[in-house]
């Protein structure tokens, strides 16, 4: 049942959403040059890699050394729109139809956090991810990553057909009232790893 819905819902959203994703893929070539998908490499359900599809919100501008700049120097006000409305999260249903992702779960993370997991924390990859999930619709951005793994091990162990679509209709309400999107101080969200090397090591 959970896959039928994700494949008829994704097929929706994508005919429904074309003429804004061919609005959003000129204005990003113009505004940010190509290519128009971010791509990255995620782990899915049981930590196994795939690539995550995003609508490009970031400059690719690097420093003297060629690295990345830090994301709030990147990150334009055409891309901080896009995320305000959650139109950078539109081409993750490719990732549904394909299989890599469900509509609802677990959000997938960066390859990097991996060894970073506690037993209980990498509960999380027992599903396969999703495209908004029980921590999006608790805080999203705005709640620490304890916080946010807590909730997502509930859901795991409570998941069912009646949970996911409450989660998608609250994923709605939280999307129009742009709820979360980032962490106080920070672009976007504070990177795993530094909260890890404050708190010491885990428990695998």
């Amino acid at each position: 049942m959970k896959r039928i819905v994700d494949i008829i819902l994704s097929l929706l959203v994508l005919s429904l959403l074309s003429p804004i994703i061919i609005v959003v893929s000129i204005l990003i070539i113009y505004k940010l040059g190509s290519p128009i998908l971010f791509k990255q490499q995620r782990p899915g359900q049981y930590g196994k890699p795939f690539i995550l599809y995003k609508f490009r919100t970031m400059t690719n501008s690097v420093d003297k050394y060629g690295r990345f700049l830090p994301d709030e120097l990147r990150l334009t006000s055409f891309g901080t729109f896009l995320r305000r409305y959650s139109l950078d999260e539109i081409p993750q249903f490719i990732n549904v139809l394909k299989g890599e992702l469900s509509l609802v779960g677990p959000r997938p993370l960066l390859m990097e956090y991996l060894p970073l997991y506690s037993k209980e924390q990498f509960k999380r990859h027992l599903v396969k991810p999703g495209i908004t999930g029980w921590a999006q619709v608790n805080g999203r951005n705005a709640i620490s990553w304890e916080e946010k793994f807590d909730l997502d091990i509930w859901y795991v162990k409570n998941f069912s057909f009646f949970l996911d679509m409450k989660i998608l209709l609250l994923t709605i309400i939280k999307v129009i009232k742009r709820e979360g999107i980032t962490q106080p101080g920070y672009a976007t969200i504070q990177p795993f790893s530094n909260v890890k090397s404050r708190v010491g090591g885990d428990d695998r």
